[in-house]
């Protein structure tokens, strides 16, 4: 079964992480499934737009730190494939001809957050959080929280975010630039769809220019994260990383045991 779902209809085409069990938390599967599916939107003409959800309580709680664990033995080439793919997945946002509108929900950590600022417009519910929990798994930073946040946010708020595992709200989010605006829980699909809607009535050519423009070259991008995925293999070598994986799930209680 497929960890991310495709539906298009009235010109958008709405893809849907899936992987609810686990709180959407990042496999190599689910990225390789958005993948699949990014690549099929790319090539659709009937697709002019994108929205990105997921189901569940949370939008995604960033890499599965089970799969990490269940990993151990083959931590390093488990952590390049993952890391690898997630990057792709970020590029593959960023250069789709269509723009991109994200809803998120619940709780956005670690890597995850990659997918959400690869979108051109995002709209957080209230209860939204982001948080990098980088310092407490003993992981490097990845999905963009030194390529793409410091670039949306400024230094400094990136900085107290990531090294003081500072909790970003959905109010802070959208005044640091990281998001376009809060929308009520019950309607955040609603809003978010209906502003893909009208993206999709939009002229496509004038949509790919804008969209083009405001992301400009993507070769320093890619570099930044080529260059997190590098730290995060220098780290996840040291016996530090399985000791933070392994705290990190016997005190956070409410991990989510296994998928659906």
């Amino acid at each position: 079964m497929s960890l991310v779902r495709l539906e298009t209809a009235g010109g958008v085409a709405r893809v849907t992480l899936c992987r609810k069990g686990m709180q959407n938390a990042l496999v190599p599967e689910l990225l390789e499934d958005l993948l699949q599916v990014l690549g099929q939107v790319r090539h659709d003409p009937g697709a002019r737009a994108v929205l990105l959800s997921a189901e569940g309580p949370a939008f995604s709680i960033g890499g599965d730190m089970r799969r990490f664990q269940k990993e151990r033995g083959n931590l390093l080439a488990y952590s390049s494939r993952l890391v690898g793919l997630l990057n792709e997945a970020i590029l593959a946002l960023v250069e789709l001809p269509q723009p991109v509108v994200a809803a998120v929900h619940g709780v956005v950590t670690g890597g995850s957050l990659g997918l959400v600022l690869a979108a051109d417009l995002v709209y957080l519910a209230p209860r939204a959080v982001f948080k990098a929990h980088y310092t407490t798994a003993a992981f490097g930073p990845d999905g963009g929280w030194t390529a793409l946040v410091p670039r949306l946010a400024g230094l400094r708020r990136a900085a107290s975010a990531l090294l003081l595992n500072r909790t970003v709200r959905a109010e802070d989010a959208v005044e640091w630039g990281l998001a376009t605006a809060e929308a009520p829980a019950d309607t955040l699909l609603e809003v978010a769809g209906a502003a893909a809607a009208r993206l999709a009535s939009f002229p496509a050519g004038t949509l790919r220019a804008a969209k083009d423009l405001l992301w400009g070259d993507r070769t320093s991008l890619a570099a930044g994260l080529e260059a997190e995925r590098r730290h995060f293999l220098e780290l996840v070598a040291q016996p530090a990383a399985m000791e933070g994986v392994d705290a990190f799930l016997r005190d956070f209680h409410d991990y989510p045991q296994g998928d659906d």
